[in-house]
């Protein structure tokens, strides 16, 4: 890859009931699928995959998680009535992974403007920041708007 072209990346991290099983709570599925078929679009580009499941609360405390959105609470709500961080999820390693493919001018897919602050304070360059969207079932919803509304991210509803 050449170090002086802005390579497309995504760290996109782990959601097995997204990614694997295709949850109709969430968009994260979608958003790889996406991401990698930017990439092809592209010609270039680089995905990290994070093992941070549930935003780093782990998968079964995801699933309990959920078990309290079914009762009508919001994923950072759902977090916080288990006595979990909204979001544990660090990003210096995945910045060093970038770093050891020599890339470090990057456009980065993401919607989440914590995650952007984060690669920068790892030391990436970060020429642009590319949003990403995708059709999300209607049950996701609420978890899109709460993503909006109480954690910041960049996102059109």
């Amino acid at each position: 890859m050449r170090r002086d072209i802005p390579t497309l990346i995504r760290i996109h991290s782990q959601c097995l009931t997204g990614d694997v099983f295709n949850s109709t709570k969430c968009d994260c599925g979608a958003q790889l699928h996406r991401t990698m078929e930017m990439i092809q679009d592209e010609g270039r580009g680089a995905v990290v995959y994070q093992q941070q499941e549930g935003r780093g609360i782990g998968i079964l405390n995801k699933i309990r998680a959920y078990a309290l959105q079914d009762e009508g609470a919001d994923t950072v709500e759902a977090n916080e009535q288990l006595g979990l961080a909204v979001d544990l999820r660090q990003y210096r390693q995945c910045a060093e992974i970038l770093f050891d493919l020599g890339l470090c001018q990057v456009r980065v897919i993401s919607n989440n403007p914590l995650k952007v602050r984060a690669l920068e304070e790892a030391g990436l360059n970060i020429v642009a920041r590319v949003s990403i969207q995708v059709d999300s079932h209607e049950f996701a919803q609420k978890y899109l708007s709460t993503k909006k509304k109480k954690m910041g991210h960049l996102l059109e509803l």
